[in-house]
């Protein structure tokens, strides 16, 4: 019998200026080098978040293969981006903050220091219980760097992982765990506090009196990418000293900053009859078969119950040799069966140099 299956976090999605120039840096400074696909093409399913109209855009998923999920780095084409008005506020509507793993914290800080990143924060320990550091890119996008022991491949010239989980501005807090927790199936509430955080003053609003809720997940992770996507968690916050505004208003979707989480899943219509159990039906749907350069699946959006957008992915094809035509069908596969290593590792072939970025 079919179930409602998600895998885990597949990627962040992250609007950018210059994709090169910003992928470079991700590349080199957080490790995010396995290029899974580079499309140049029209975004024709997102007109309700595009103004109506179809977005001409450049697309890169990048991976890190220590574990975690990956970037969707996305720039818009042919048209002037919009930049926030004011920075973004601790629980803001939508995402704003993204985690990475690293299974080394000290190592990790040592290496952002040397790269002269704007690292925020010594190291500090989360309300949560594990070590952590904030730093903030070129393009004033929050980063929290968490200690977190999975690794996937281990690579010595790497110092941090995927991404770990965001955090999420929210309202309602009640609904938004019923909503994270019955749709994407985070539905242990790990912590709930509510205070003033040491750990996030050097944060825009991180003097703010909020409530913090981490969620985790009690089913075991399973489908095609469990070893490589791994574990996450989800933060909400709310703000309880301002009034939050939605961090895409009045931008477009593709603007700078983040713009989307993503998860990997099997069985969309289960997922899709989730969603509209919870209210928040699809917004957008790719229906059928959708390429994305050299990967295809099922694509759809749905809104949390403050507009921040979840994207679901039902992937169908992966590369693994892309020169000698090798691809992996998952229709093929049964819904919760990993990948096996030996395909997983072939990933290191589409590593990218930062230096060869373009």
């Amino acid at each position: 019998m079919k179930e409602k299956i998600i895998t885990g976090i597949q990627q962040v999605g992250i609007g950018v200026h210059d994709i090169a120039e910003t992928w470079r840096w991700y590349n080199d400074v957080l490790g995010f080098d396995v290029k899974m696909f580079d499309d140049e093409g029209v975004a024709e399913r997102m007109l309700p978040y595009t103004a109506g109209k179809p977005q001409p855009r450049r697309a890169i998923l990048a991976l890190n293969l220590r574990g975690g999920g990956g970037f969707e780095v996305w720039q818009p084409r042919g048209r002037e981006l919009n930049y926030p008005v004011t920075p973004l506020r601790i629980g803001d509507f939508g995402i704003n903050i993204c985690k990475i793993k690293t299974s080394d914290i000290n190592a990790a800080f040592a290496h952002c220091v040397e790269k002269k990143v704007n690292v925020l924060c010594e190291i500090v320990k989360s309300p949560f219980g594990f070590r952590h550091f904030y730093l903030s890119d070129p393009w004033n996008n929050i980063f929290d760097v968490e200690e977190d022991d999975y690794i996937y491949l281990k690579e010595k010239s790497k110092f941090t992982g995927g991404v770990n989980g965001v955090v999420i501005g929210v309202d309602d807090m009640d609904r938004s765990i019923e909503f994270y927790g019955k749709l994407l199936d985070y539905d242990i509430v790990a912590a709930d506090l509510t205070g003033v955080f040491e750990d996030m003053k050097v944060l825009v609003g991180g003097c703010d009196k909020v409530r913090r809720v981490l969620l985790k997940r009690s089913k075991p992770v399973v489908g095609p990418f469990t070893d490589l996507i791994g574990t996450s968690h989800i933060e909400l916050v709310k703000n309880l000293d301002s009034t939050p505004v939605k961090t895409l208003n009045g931008r477009l979707w593709g603007d700078p900053g983040f713009i989307h989480l993503c998860f990997d899943i099997r069985n969309m219509k289960l997922v899709r009859e989730c969603a509209e159990s919870l209210g928040q039906p699809f917004v957008c749907d790719s229906g059928g078969d959708f390429d994305m350069g050299d990967a295809n699946g099922h694509f759809t959006y749905v809104e949390d119950p403050n507009g921040t957008l979840i994207e679901f992915v039902e992937t169908f094809k992966i590369p693994v040799v892309k020169k000698l035509g090798i691809f992996v069908n998952l229709k093929k596969r049964g819904d919760k069966k990993t990948l096996c290593r030996l395909i997983t590792r072939a990933l290191r072939l589409f590593a990218v140099k930062p230096e060869d970025v373009k």
